[in-house]
């Protein structure tokens, strides 16, 4: 080579790394899931089996993923019952993706003026008043009613049989001793949470029996409601509609308000009486052909949607798979996003409406790529201005003008300053927000259904609603009670806040191609953009792609805590090599260092030319899929 000119062999070494890099990348840790009739994957070994038990009762994909929602939800898997639901399911009756909004709403009286008398300039990240409005259970019971085939009873056996008592497993455990100063304020958590009070360990050891009888009573409180119903002679819809009134208006909802107001929420029986699961069209794009769906604005999904629509104006496989210019260029193209998304997003039923038609145009993105400097990071990125390509004038043009970039306290990180590896048991409020929280399921069938679902909230440490066994969602920490923090995202009684959660599926040629969602905070639509990336454009199986590892930033408004930014600072793999770390420096940024970052993702990729499935979950947590 030593004839040839340099900028040859500097090609060549560039394709040949870019080979090397993807080549690593294929040799998985974990073996793909192969199945011909159905496949359930999710965040912990008994979910998969729920779901395993399900589809061997003749229940379809939504039957499994509903039978694994709710035992995931009694397992605590960084969610409980008083938590929300968001899902996308591809209907083959209709040929078309669905979106399920099962998100709670601000409390009657939760308005900025009610927190900020209070001292606080965001609602809390724990305790009552950090809870909207129980959604899991009314997005359970309406998938299963509109789109499954079994009753409650069936899909619900699973979660009483473990509410009754199962053998918990070592992480849980773990996060309730670790938590339990924070439980023991609440009357109702410190009673089911901490079994061996004033013991040296108050919570349960792994393999212990973790008995909830207060959720196994509520839970046949909704079956003996579908039972009674069915008796009087409804319709098998109807009778799971029952359930859904009983625990929205009846007993249980009493109970929950109840007790939630003892511990000084602000639940009141109109909340949850008025509360209704919207079954809404998502959002979508086309990818290189691909049609990428995710649902609406109240959540951060449409940003993983104009992330691609930027992208789609590079040639990144050229680039090489973590080269520094393509980690570079993704990097850039998520800041733009979630810069939008940190500004513009928010609940679509209040005014004023959000611009996405402007957001999710092609040339907005052609004109946002144009704009990234291609030498450095841009530490100053902004919000942009969509309302121009959607053929109005931005309403908020003052806002923007004096958004901050970082919402940050003056002791943040700056950009240049020394590497740093991050230690194993270092726990940062900032960095456990931006990956807190969530589970994902992932379900599809031979007829067709596929379900994708990233439930969510009244994770540990949790409120217990009264004598429910119901823990609360902590999700309106997320909202601000400042329009210059958000003017869509402000909050109000009957509200929904704009979430990170946020499922994922894709079609191609008009059938399903992938399902796929990952468990995290801020980080997830990161994950998920570059494991699509990497099936689409470098031609990894699903297997391949959950284990590859990733980039994550912080340069975007956290959406928990004290929402705030971390320009320029980028966790990458520990497999980086030297040269691509010391031009990233080069270029701006501030790097640090993790032995694992692609998740833990999970996903079915549906093999259209043997017509089988393939399943992924991530390489490391306890994700885990089942099929046949």
């Amino acid at each position: 080579m030593r004839n040839l000119p340099i900028r040859v062999v500097f090609a060549a070494l560039a394709a040949s790394l870019a080979v090397a890099t993807t080549a690593v990348a294929q040799r998985t840790q974990k073996p793909p899931l192969h199945g011909r009739h159905w496949m359930a994957v999710t965040g912990k070994p008994l979910g998969a089996t729920a779901g395993a038990m399900t589809f061997q009762k003749g229940g379809n994909a939504v039957d499994a993923a509903c039978a694994m929602l709710g035992a995931v939800a009694t397992m605590w898997d960084v969610l409980s019952w008083g938590g929300e639901t968001q899902a996308l399911i591809y209907n083959p009756k209709l040929k078309k993706v669905v979106g399920i909004n099962a998100l709670g709403v601000a409390p009657a009286g939760a308005t900025p003026a009610y927190f900020r008398t209070r001292g606080m300039n965001n609602p809390p990240e724990f305790g009552p008043l950090a809870a909207v409005t129980p959604g899991t259970p009314g997005g359970l019971m309406t998938m299963l009613a509109e789109y499954g085939t079994l009753s409650l009873a069936e899909v619900l056996a699973p979660a009483i049989q473990m509410a009754d008592g199962y053998a918990i497993e070592a992480q849980t455990a773990n996060s309730i001793e670790t938590n339990k100063s924070q439980l023991k304020k609440w009357k109702y958590a410190r009673d089911i949470m901490l079994p061996h009070g004033g013991q040296s360990r108050e919570a349960p050891e792994a393999g212990e029996l973790f008995v909830q009888k207060d959720l196994a009573t509520t839970l046949r409180k909704l079956v003996e409601a579908e039972a009674a119903a069915l008796k009087q002679g409804k319709s098998r819809k109807e009778a799971i509609y029952a359930a859904y009134d009983r625990f929205y208006k009846g007993d249980i909802a009493e109970e929950i308000v109840r007790g939630t107001r003892e511990e000084g929420g602000l639940f009141t029986r109109e909340d949850l009486a008025n509360w209704k699961v919207k079954i809404e069209e998502p959002t979508v794009t086309n990818y290189r052909g691909v049609d990428v769906y995710k649902l609406q604005q109240w959540t951060q999904g449409p940003a993983l949607l104009q992330a691609l629509n930027i992208l789609e104006n590079a040639d990144l496989k050229s680039m090489g798979f973590n080269s520094t210019k393509y980690i570079h260029t993704v990097y850039q193209a998520m800041s733009m996003a979630f810069a939008d998304r940190d500004f513009y997003y928010g609940d679509p039923a209040f005014a004023p409406a959000e611009p996405m038609r402007g957001l999710m145009s092609k040339e907005y993105a052609r004109t946002r790529f144009a704009s990234m400097l291609k030498d450095r990071n841009d530490a100053t990125i902004k919000p942009g201005d969509p309302y121009p390509f959607q053929g109005e004038t931005n309403p908020f043009a003052d806002l923007l003008a004096k958004w901050s970039v970082t919402g940050a306290p003056a002791d943040m990180p700056k950009s240049g300053q020394q590497d740093r590896v991050v230690p194993e048991n270092e726990h940062l409020s900032f960095e456990e927000g931006f990956y807190a929280g969530t589970t994902s399921i992932q379900t599809a069938d031979s007829s067709g259904w596929v379900v994708s679902i990233t439930p969510s909230g009244g994770w540990v440490p949790a409120v217990i609603a009264g004598r429910t066994g119901v823990g609360l969602s902590q999700r309106g920490q997320s909202f601000v009670t400042h329009p210059g923090d958000g003017p869509f995202n402000v909050i109000e009684p009957g509200k929904r806040p704009r979430v990170t959660l946020t499922p994922s599926l894709a079609l191609k040629d008009g059938e399903p191609y992938l399902a796929f969602s990952v468990q995290g905070g801020d980080s997830q639509d990161q994950n998920l953009l570059q494991f699509f990336l990497n099936v689409v454009e470098f031609g990894m199986t699903p297997q391949e792609a959950v284990e590859a590892p990733n980039i994550n930033s912080f340069q975007m408004r956290s959406s928990f805590g004290a929402h705030e930014s971390r320009p320029g600072r980028i966790v990458l793999n520990e497999s980086v090599p030297s040269w691509t770390r010391n031009e990233l420096r080069r270029m701006g940024y501030t790097l640090e260092f993790e032995e694992r970052t692609s998740g833990p993702i999970t996903a079915i990729w549906m093999d259209r030319k043997h017509r089988t499935l393939w399943g992924a979950a991530s390489n490391h947590g306890e994700d885990m899929g089942i099929a046949w």
